[in-house]
């Protein structure tokens, strides 16, 4: 199957990075939210990560204007995708919200359209479920910034049928991307190993065996990671880890993947991390240096 035509559902961070690579690899993009403003402000955030990758000399100016002229914006969905291809979910990490779009794309879209869902923990088999299409439902799982990361994470439902998984295969390498095939279950690979980790880094500061900036130290310098645990948790936003270790601990009964009490008091005080300016860092426009949070301070 040739695709040339792709629907990205949902604007945000994730969504508009999709957008962003599909746009710059000469396909054409249709990027659908209800708020018109979240659709203004990815087209804002798409330019600007254009202008970092021209002033690295990654790409050009002409490139960039013909990618942004490939991207058009919709805030209805039956219009955005009664074209398309393949369409791509990109909405938050709320199971409800995904089931509801995907019945909605599924009556509208074209019925050999590839139905995929960037979710990073949630059942592709449920969401397949709710269409009329469960075999040409996939997971197409980027990673954060989608146009830096070279993984993604491909998951094939209960029925998701081969070819349509060697489509999508063979589609991210097209992207540029290096594509890993998973199985449905809960947390896929990247997260079902990824959250355990961070909880038990939220754990191990919540039982004081060591402060946030001596575990993210240990993990960074020991274990060779880019940034530590409780960083990266801040990135990825404690409301995304939460809801996706809940994932993991409704999906398989084990007491091992509890979310820990700390995570879910910071959620509930709106302490998210970067998206709300503070987690176990304080984050602040312009300023690169990390900051501890004043309750973390000794």
């Amino acid at each position: 199957m040739h695709i040339k035509n792709v629907s990205v559902i949902g604007a945000g961070t994730m969504g508009n990075g999709i957008a962003h690579v599909f746009a710059q690899n000469g396909f054409l993009v249709n990027l659908v939210d209800v708020q018109p403003s979240q659709l203004e402000k990815a087209l804002q955030t798409i330019s600007k990560n254009f202008d970092r990758q021209i002033s690295k000399g990654a790409v050009t100016e002409e490139q960039k204007q013909q990618a942004l002229n490939n991207i058009t914006t919709f805030t209805d969905i039956g219009e955005g995708v009664k074209n398309a291809q393949l369409v791509i979910e990109a909405a938050t990490e709320n199971e409800a919200l995904k089931l509801k779009i995907f019945k909605q794309i599924d009556e509208a879209a074209p019925a050999g359209a590839i139905l995929a869902s960037n979710t990073s923990s949630i059942s592709i088999t449920k969401m397949a479920a709710v269409t009329t299409r469960p075999q040409q439902v996939i997971g197409m799982h980027f990673m954060n910034p989608v146009p830096v990361m070279k993984l993604v994470e491909i998951i094939n439902g209960y029925a998701t049928r081969k070819e349509v998984s060697e489509t999508i295969v063979a589609l991210s390498k097209q992207l540029g991307k290096v594509p890993c095939t998973v199985n449905d279950y809960p947390g896929f690979i990247a997260n079902k190993i990824l959250m355990p980790m961070i909880n038990e880094a939220i754990y191990s500061l919540y039982e004081g065996i060591a402060g946030v900036e001596e575990i993210d130290t240990i993990m960074k310098l020991g274990m060779a990671h880019p940034m530590g645990p409780l960083q990266l948790a801040d990135f990825i936003g404690l409301d995304v880890c939460l809801s996706i270790l809940r994932v993991l601990h409704d999906g398989f009964g084990n007491p091992k993947y509890a979310p820990c009490p700390l995570l879910v008091n910071m959620v509930t005080a709106g302490k998210l991390g970067v998206k709300s300016g503070e987690g176990f860092y304080v984050y602040t426009a312009g300023n690169k240096e990390l900051v501890l949070s004043e309750r973390f301070r000794k």
